[in-house]
């Protein structure tokens, strides 16, 4: 079984979640007492959370490279970077060890092309949903069609994102209105949609949703198990 490294903090919830789903799943593959080899470098949100909003994407970059460094050097055979904003970043990261990082877009692409999925839908982050690293590779790296919610949804979903679910605050006035903003773009042509932030699963679950979705934090975390046990 390989070592994982799990870059963690971005918000600790959905670490949580990672930790959680990474453990389960192992131990229903082999049994017994099993469960995962892992590291996690858990950073201080309230720090990220400041430098993404000022735009001081460098001193990101620099902040997760040492991450990655730190975890490569206690032993991680690979990287998981838990969070999808800071995907951003990927490339650095990437750049910064000699280990492989495992891309939360990648596993996410494969899954949905596996259900015939062509268009769908991507619920984030401004900076996810706005910004090309990620849209970007789901279109050319993975051949899909990405819609993603007109401005005033996608200001909401930021706002909920940052100042209830990475709080741990989970409103039904505010899942009700992730439904709304998902069968807007079931109108669009969506077949399904992409929860693209590890925070959206904590409060939406497929019954919330007239589209399949596609829970990244899930896709992500069996992903790693797949890459740890291979």
């Amino acid at each position: 079984m390989k070592t994982i490294g799990l870059i963690g903090g971005m918000s600790w919830e959905s670490s949580l979640e990672y930790y959680r789903i990474i453990n389960e799943e192992i131990k229903k593959r082999l049994g017994g007492f099993h469960s995962a080899k892992c590291l996690m470098y858990s950073v201080d949100f309230a720090e990220i959370e400041r430098l993404q909003h000022r735009g001081e994407w460098d001193q990101l970059t620099w902040i997760l490279s040492q991450v990655a460094v730190r975890l490569e050097a206690g032993g991680a055979d690979f990287l998981v970077l838990c969070t999808n904003t800071m995907h951003k970043v990927a490339p650095a990261l990437e750049a910064a060890v000699n280990i492989p990082l495992l891309h939360i877009a990648d596993p996410t692409a494969e899954r949905i092309k596996a259900c015939e999925i062509k268009k769908v839908g991507l619920l984030g982050t401004r900076f996810t949903m706005e910004d090309d690293f990620y849209r970007g590779r789901l279109e050319k790296k993975h051949g899909l069609e990405v819609l993603v919610p007109e401005e005033d949804d996608r200001k909401l979903i930021h706002q909920v994102i940052y100042y209830e679910l990475c709080d741990g605050n989970l409103q039904e006035e505010s899942r009700r209105k992730f439904r709304t903003v998902i069968e807007k773009l079931a109108q669009a042509g969506a077949q399904g949609v992409i929860l693209g932030c590890t925070e959206i699963g904590l409060l939406v679950k497929q019954k919330d949703s007239p589209l399949p979705i596609f829970d990244t934090t899930i896709i992500h975390a069996e992903a790693a198990v797949d890459y740890a046990l291979s």
